[in-house]
C-alpha cells in the first residue's frame, strides 16, 4: 500500500462544512477538464452549424479580392501590405463573433460544475511546485496515471472517429483540391461538422465518466481523520475566554434593548432595593408582559428610567421576588400570579382615574 493509499485508508469521515469552504477559498474545487471539452466541442460544433455558411460567405468575399487580383499586386509595394491588413480585419472581424460565443461556453462550462471562485491562493509561489522529489511522487501518483490513461484513451478515439469519418469520404477529398473554392469550403464544413459530432456523442460519455471520477477524488481528498474533526471542534469553539468576552457582550447589548422597553410598561412591581420588574399591559394582551426585570443595581436603573417616564413603581417584594424568579424578559407572567398582579394594575388604574399618575413610589401588601 501506498502513502497516499494509507493516508487517505485514515481519512474516515466526511469533509465539514468549514473545509468545504476553506478549500474553496484556496481555489480548490471538484472540476474535470474533459466536461469544458465537451461544451467547447459541442459549442465549436454549433457555432459552426449555425454560423458556417455565413463565415464561409464573408471568407469568400474577403479572399475573391486577393484571388481576382492577385497579379496586379507587388510584393513589395505599399498597396500590398494595405491590402493584406484589409484582409486581415475583414478576417477578424468574421471570426469574432464566433470566438466571443466559444469564451462566453468555456466560462459557462465551468460555472456550471461549482459556484464563482476568485482565488489567489494558486498564483503564490510554492517549493514544492519545484521540488524534484514533490515532481516526482505528482508524476507516478494516482492521479497522473489516471490522467495518462485518460489522454492515451482520447487520442485513441479521435484516431478511430477521424478514420471513421474521413474513409468513406476520400473520393471528396480528392475533388477538392481542383474543386471551386466555394465548393472546397462547403465540403470542408460538412466533414468537419461529421467529426464534431461523432466526438462529441464520444465526449459526452467520457465527461459524464470523468466528472463523477473527480468530483469523487475531490471528496474523498477532503476526508478528514477523526483527530481533525476533534482539533476543528476545539478550534470552532474557540478560546473560553473569547467565548466569555462575547457572551458578556451580547449579554449588555440585550440589557441596552430591555431598558429602553422599561418607559413603554404600564407599572414597575420592585422591592425597594433589591428587585423591578416591568410590566406592560393593555386590554388587547391577554395577560401582562415583562419588558424588563433586574436585581440591585439592575433594579435601581429600572425604577429610575420609570421614574423619569412617569410609569408607576409599586413596592411589593413578595411579589416582585416570584415574578422575577418566574418569568422572563419578554413573557407573560404565570398563571398562578394573574390574581396578584390584576390587583396592582387595578390599583393603579384607579388612581390614575382619581388625580392622574405621578412619579411617587407606592407600597402595597
Amino acid at each position: 500500500m501506498s502513502s497516499e493509499d494509507a493516508d487517505e485508508s485514515s481519512k474516515t469521515e466526511d469533509p465539514s462544512q468549514k473545509r468545504i469552504e476553506d478549500a474553496r477559498k484556496r481555489g480548490d474545487v471538484a472540476k474535470s477538464p474533459e466536461v469544458v471539452v465537451w461544451f467547447m466541442l459541442g459549442g465549436t460544433g454549433a457555432v459552426l452549424a449555425m454560423m458556417g455558411p455565413w463565415t464561409s460567405a464573408n471568407l469568400m468575399q474577403q479572399l475573391k479580392v486577393v484571388m481576382a487580383n492577385a497579379d496586379q499586386y507587388d510584393l513589395g509595394s505599399g498597396s500590398f501590405g494595405t491590402l493584406m491588413t484589409a484582409l486581415a480585419q475583414g478576417i477578424l472581424g468574421t471570426a469574432l463573433i464566433p470566438m466571443s460565443v466559444l469564451t462566453a461556453i468555456a466560462v459557462i462550462a465551468n460555472l456550471i460544475q461549482h459556484r464563482p471562485l476568485v482565488s489567489v491562493t494558486p498564483l503564490v509561489p510554492k517549493f514544492s511546485k519545484i521540488s524534484p522529489l514533490t515532481g516526482l511522487q505528482r508524476l507516478f501518483s494516482r492521479d497522473s496515471v489516471v490522467n495518462l490513461g485518460k489522454g492515451l484513451i482520447k487520442i485513441a478515439i479521435v484516431a478511430s472517429v477521424m478514420l471513421y469519418v474521413f474513409w468513406p469520404e476520400t473520393d471528396r477529398l480528392e475533388t477538392m483540391i481542383s474543386a471551386d473554392p466555394s465548393v472546397m469550403l462547403q465540403i470542408a464544413q460538412e466533414l468537419v461538422l461529421k467529426v464534431f459530432w461523432a466526438a462529441v456523442a464520444i465526449m459526452t460519455v467520457i465527461a459524464i465518466a470523468d466528472f463523477a471520477y473527480q468530483r469523487s477524488r475531490w471528496w474523498t481528498k477532503h476526508k478528514m481523520t477523526l483527530q481533525e474533526v476533534r482539533d476543528e471542534f476545539k478550534q470552532m469553539e474557540g478560546d473560553p475566554k473569547i467565548k466569555g468576552r462575547v457572551r458578556q457582550i451580547r449579554m449588555e447589548r440585550a440589557r441596552k434593548r430591555m431598558m429602553t422597553k422599561v418607559p413603554t410598561a404600564s407599572v414597575i412591581i420592585a422591592n425597594p432595593t433589591h428587585y423591578a420588574v416591568a410590566l406592560k399591559y393593555d386590554r388587547s394582551m391577554p395577560a401582562p408582559l415583562v419588558v424588563a426585570k433586574g436585581v440591585d443595581d439592575l433594579a435601581l436603573r429600572i425604577r429610575s428610567i420609570g421614574e423619569e417616564h412617569n410609569v408607576p413603581v409599586v413596592e411589593n417584594p413578595p411579589l416582585a421576588r416570584a415574578l422575577y424568579a418566574s418569568v422572563e424578559v419578554d413573557q407573560i407572567i404565570p398563571e398562578e400570579h394573574f390574581k396578584a398582579v390584576a390587583q396592582v394594575i387595578g390599583y393603579v388604574m384607579r388612581l390614575r382615574a382619581r388625580r392622574g399618575w405621578r412619579s411617587t413610589s407606592v407600597a402595597t401588601k
